[in-house]
């Protein structure tokens, strides 16, 4: 049963790794290799009676209602080119000074983070947007190309976040199961929302970390970050005027995130405001047509439509890996460690850490989460802080050279004078950045854990 376990898993990636679709790789290759083990009599078909019910779970289950009104929000922001006119504004408040239009683009990042909410999309509209007007400030390509693509990747961890609703819903499950596990019959519940609220720290510390970089940079090597010129800042429009044009997409922002973090609403009733108030945002700005629309469904269908079919075939490939035993022997593996839980945990980081280089964030969350997350959580671990870390690790893998996810995606949208050489020697720093970060977590826990339970004390009855 181990060698069919074994053969499965390397099957499943040498498809991955040959280009063929991730939802079709998984549902198929398990499905031949569940036939291969009951024609062989070490596979129970009965397992895959329970199939049926785990599709129609997904369907029925009301938090991944969210994804696509997520998606929706994020999409209609970007039609209505929310990041154009906040990078406009936020360089008229910030440029003169060197530095002033890299520490704009790090917070238009963290702006369009929590409004996308995906990774890629979040990278791509910063390197057709940000990259191009600092190369022509003469900005250093390195540290241009390598804060856009840093500045891109907050996406993974700052709140609402697309990432932290489905890394979210499943650690859910996972705590779930590991205190039925541990004869707990009554467990205890974890929500997005405490990844919300627990994320929302460290994200701080993250944009507070990426703007000290650029300013230490300014201060250092001005040169290298050049501010506006005096009759460039002296045509700025009016104080007053920028900042009612900055409030609109924050003050949706706010009303998204503090929904739910107050109590008030859940994720996908947050999700909806959103949706809607990214409606009403777009027409405000008269940048809503039915084209607009029509592209923005369409869009969101697609994304959506690419998640489920996913966690439909994760789904399927989770129920045959148990029937293999697969989750018997991941526990051995961990439980057996020398070093107890932080050793089990420094390993499942390592290993999701270089599989953010082959898959991408919903396969990693959907495939591997499920297989590890119960087991680390039967040893101790707390299941918010075990998701922000998991948050935060793939979003360090995501920058790291040679195959990023985020350095693709940058090297798509930058112009054709960046070199890829500059993207991947200017994303080092940030790189270091994000594993202090992460370390700063490990070593403090309660930098993730204290907000989730001063808001499940006031929340409580």
């Amino acid at each position: 049963m181990e060698w069919l376990l074994l053969a499965m898993v390397i099957t499943v990636f040498a498809a991955l790794m040959s280009g063929f679709p991730v939802a079709f790789t998984l549902a198929g290759v398990s499905l031949l290799f569940a036939g291969l083990g009951t024609a062989l009599g070490q596979f129970d078909s009965g397992l895959m009676s329970a199939m049926p019910n785990r599709l129609f779970g997904i369907m029925l289950n009301q938090t991944l209602v969210a994804v696509p009104l997520f998606v929706l929000m994020g999409v209609l922001l970007e039609k209505a080119r929310v990041a154009d006119d906040l990078l406009e504004n936020m360089t008229a408040l910030f440029g003169q000074r060197p530095g002033g239009l890299g520490l704009s683009m790090i917070l238009v990042g963290a702006i369009l983070a929590a409004s996308t909410g995906i990774v890629g999309a979040t990278v791509v509209t910063l390197g057709l947007i940000a990259l191009p007007v600092m190369l022509r400030r003469g900005y250093d390509p390195r540290l241009a190309s390598g804060s856009v693509a840093a500045a891109g990747t907050l996406g993974q961890i700052i709140p609402p976040s697309i990432i932290l609703v489905l890394l979210g819903d499943q650690i859910s499950n996972a705590y779930t199961q590991a205190q039925l596990e541990q004869g707990i019959f009554a467990p205890e519940a974890v929500s997005v929302g405490d990844l919300f609220s627990g994320a929302l720290i460290p994200g701080l510390i993250l944009v507070g970390a990426y703007v000290a970089y650029i300013l230490f940079v300014a201060w250092r090597q001005p040169e290298r970050v050049p501010g506006l010129t005096a009759a460039e800042f002296a045509e700025r429009p009016p104080i007053g005027r920028l900042l009612l044009a900055l409030a609109p997409p924050i003050v949706l922002i706010v009303l998204v995130l503090g929904s739910i973090m107050a109590g008030i609403a859940t994720p996908t009733e947050a999700a909806a405001v959103g949706a809607v108030g990214a409606l009403l945002l777009a027409l405000l700005k008269r940048r809503l047509s039915l084209p607009v629309i029509q592209d923005s469904l369409q869009a969101t269908l697609r994304v959506t439509a690419m998640v489920f079919m996913i966690f439909i075939g994760a789904s399927i490939f989770s129920l045959v890996f148990r029937g293999f035993g697969g989750d018997a022997l991941v526990h051995a593996l961990l439980s057996g460690l020398p070093g107890g839980a932080m050793t089990a945990l420094l390993l499942v980081m390592v290993i999701v850490f270089l599989l953010g280089f082959m898959l991408d964030f919903i396969e990693i969350t959907f495939v591997v989460v499920p297989i590890v997350a119960p087991v680390l959580l039967m040893m101790g671990i707390d299941p918010v802080w075990l998701g922000i870390l998991l948050a935060v690790n793939l979003q360090t893998s995501f920058l790291t050279p040679p195959f990023g996810f985020s350095l693709f995606y940058l090297r798509g949208a930058a112009p054709k004078s960046i070199q890829t050489s500059q993207i991947y020697r200017g994303v080092l720093p940030f790189i270091a950045i994000q594993i202090g970060v992460l370390g700063l977590l490990v070593i403090f826990p309660d930098l993730v854990t204290a907000l989730p339970d001063l808001l499940a004390v006031h929340h409580s009855p």
